[in-house]
């Protein structure tokens, strides 16, 4: 037959716009959707906008769909899309992904009270982070899977597809089936219905199998290419205006229709007889975020730090979980990160780059002992000979977790995060001064901490701060984490926050507003009942009052185990993203990128596909800005490409 392809991915995008709970992103220089979990029946819409003149679902038919999966833990279903009665649990029709299989379900009402069949394709293997099309043609009781164009898969059922479903009151849902539980959590490019024809030989013929299309909304289609000619636009019109530059000029009746160029807000106004309204605005923006690199490392990382060597290059310390072959270091190379150097490390947490005068230095915190059964963290030396880290200090830390540089009134600092001494989580943490006299770092000062994770170090005026994240005290997660300031050679307590397994904390600035914010990653108390899910809690966002001379909350963000937050800036816009680790149920979760939006605090903007995210890492090259993260759960880290407008 020649039916027309209903295109259901398409419908579900209104016209100039995306809906809610819909973001774009590009990977692999394709762009999908990604759905969210928080409205699923904003990704739905009415059948009858599909099927217009006839309320039956096709008897014979092809769905086509253009995906990249996510890892799928066992024993988890997702949705790629269903079609459900408004008033029914019950699935007409849908599609859904487990590992290694796909299942076709459909509903038989030619029975009393009707069931449900499931078509099961075994061996479907998609989580591998790449794009695939799907082709599932379905007549009587046959039922054909092609992947990618390869041979096709077929099933033969006891139960046809019914020759008369009906498909009245029923919607379209987009990744879920009207409910928050296995919704898709991958990237979703194309899905098709094709009534009366196997779509295979008109997919097949592509050059690229897996991107292979039918038919794509307009949003996710390439960006046309720009034209080979610079002219302008020739209008058949021309007009005398005038626009004023400089200053804010008055708007009155006189003025009406002229327009002032603002150049500091780079933006064009007219005159409409009593205020000036913006006409255009150019500000660098950020679109979306797209996958650039993915960085195989040696095993799980648990931290990442990006630094500079002054007239050697940009350099990425990855702490890797395992040992052999330890922590590898990278350099970037025609803008890539490429392996450059491996340093032995014990479950190495973090690395901390810094320097003192023109020498040049990379600390590492091993959570476990050497194989002499010694526990140490390592500082090493930049050796300009050798254009390599050699060792310098060894020091004696228990499972450390963190290192902070920093410098007091030309004094240089190195403090630790002790997190626990055996089943001890209540011990001191420790801070160093450089001895320029022997060239080592000594003990300066000791501060009581519980099974810490991270310092932060920050000035406000002459007054030198150093917050510290505490996590667990051996009975509750539920703990003051303490902010000191540097008073009389020492460092004194400033200020006790109540936090929940706080794993990080980030200072930043907006304007000349000052803003601390706390990762919590889980609540946990012995003496209390156990909360529904232990790792969906709040994390905080504190603003220093400078009257009341101390941090107050300013915002709640909901997380799922938060371990890192990174602010950075695009234009003149700020961002913060989270490192969401996990659920409770699954660590393939969504990091967040929130946008200021000024009163009304940080917003929700891009949601980022992450597997056991740990760390963050804003940096800049000549060709852009970039955003790094570090997986705990699997030896692949990202570098991903902001794209700004």
């Amino acid at each position: 037959t020649d039916l027309r392809p209903l295109d259901i991915l398409s419908e579900a995008v209104p016209a100039g716009g995306l809906a809610r709970g819909m973001r774009v992103f590009q990977v692999q220089g394709v762009r999908g959707f990604q759905l969210s979990a928080s409205r699923p029946r904003a990704l739905g819409f009415p059948a009858s906008r599909l099927f217009i003149h006839c309320d039956r679902f096709p008897e014979e038919f092809s769905i086509i769909v253009t995906l990249r999966v996510l890892s799928v833990p066992a024993k988890r279903n997702e949705y790629i899309f269903t079609l459900m009665v408004e008033e029914s649990p019950s699935v007409l029709v849908g599609l859904r992904y487990a590992p290694d299989r796909l299942h076709f379900l459909f509903w038989s009402q030619e029975r009393a009270g009707g069931w449900q069949t499931r078509v099961t394709f075994p061996n479907v293997s998609l989580s591998d982070n790449q794009w695939h099309t799907l082709i599932l043609a379905v007549s009587g009781q046959s039922f054909s899977l092609t992947v990618d164009c390869s041979i096709p898969k077929d099933v033969v059922m006891e139960t046809p597809f019914p020759a008369s479903l009906s498909v009245r009151r029923a919607s379209f849902y987009l990744g879920n089936r009207r409910r928050r539980k296995g919704v898709f959590t991958g990237l979703l490019r194309q899905l098709v219905l094709l009534p009366g024809a196997d779509a295979t030989p008109r997919i097949c013929h592509a050059v690229n199998f897996k991107v292979a299309t039918l038919s794509v909304p307009t949003v996710l289609q390439d960006v046309p290419a720009k034209a080979a000619s610079n002219e302008v636009l020739k209008y058949p019109y021309e007009t005398d205006t005038k626009v004023t530059l400089g200053a804010r000029p008055r708007c009155t009746k006189q003025e009406t229709a002229q327009f002032w160029f603002n150049a500091s807000r780079r933006g064009l106004y007219l005159c409409n007889g009593s205020t000036w309204v913006s006409m255009l605005e150019v500000q660098q923006r950020l679109d979306y975020v797209e996958e650039y690199q993915n960085l195989v490392t040696n095993s799980e990382t648990m931290g990442v730090e990006v630094f500079t060597i002054p007239k050697v290059g940009l350099f990425a310390a990855m702490a890797n979980r395992i040992t052999p072959p330890g922590s590898a270091i990278y350099r970037w190379t025609d803008g890539k990160f490429v392996h450059y150097q491996n340093i032995p490390t014990y479950q190495a947490q973090s690395w901390k780059y810094f320097t003192i005068g023109k020498k040049i230095f990379l600390a590492v915190a091993n959570f476990e002992q050497n194989e002499r059964g010694q526990e140490f963290s390592v500082i090493y030396k930049w050796s300009r000979r050798k254009a390599k880290f050699i060792t310098y200090q060894r020091i004696t830390t228990h499972s450390a977790r963190d290192w902070e540089a920093f410098v007091i009134e030309g004094e240089a600092f190195l403090a630790v995060v002790n997190h626990r001494e055996g089943n001890n989580h209540n011990i001191d943490s420790v801070i160093y001064r450089w001895n320029p006299r022997t060239g080592l770092f000594e003990t300066n000062q000791t501060i009581p901490t519980s099974g810490a994770y991270d310092w932060e170090f920050f000035t406000i005026g002459p007054y030198s701060f150093l917050a510290v994240a505490n996590t667990f005290n051996g009975t509750s997660t539920k703990i003051y984490s303490h902010i000191y300031i540097w008073l009389s050679g020492s460092f004194q307590l400033f200020q006790s926050i109540l936090t929940f397994g706080a794993a990080d904390w980030e200072v930043f600035r907006i304007g000349d507003r000052i803003f601390l914010a706390v990762a919590n990653s889980h609540s946990y108390d012995s003496g209390m009942p156990a909360p529904s899910n232990f790792y969906a809690i709040n994390s905080s966002i504190y603003e220093l009052n400078i009257t009341a001379q101390m941090f107050v909350k300013f915002q709640d963000l909901l997380t799922y185990s938060a371990l890192d937050w990174e602010f950075f800036s695009v234009g003149d816009d700020s961002f913060l993203v989270v490192a969401n680790s996990f659920d409770g149920f699954t660590f393939s979760v969504n990091s967040i990128i929130y946008r200021w939006q000024g009163y009304e605090g940080f917003v929700a903007a891009h949601h980022l596909p992450t597997v056991g995210c740990r760390d963050w890492e804003a940096f800049h090259t000549a060709e852009g800005s970039y955003l790094f993260y570090s997986s705990a759960k699997e030896p692949l880290s990202k570098v991903l490409k902001l794209k700004t407008t």
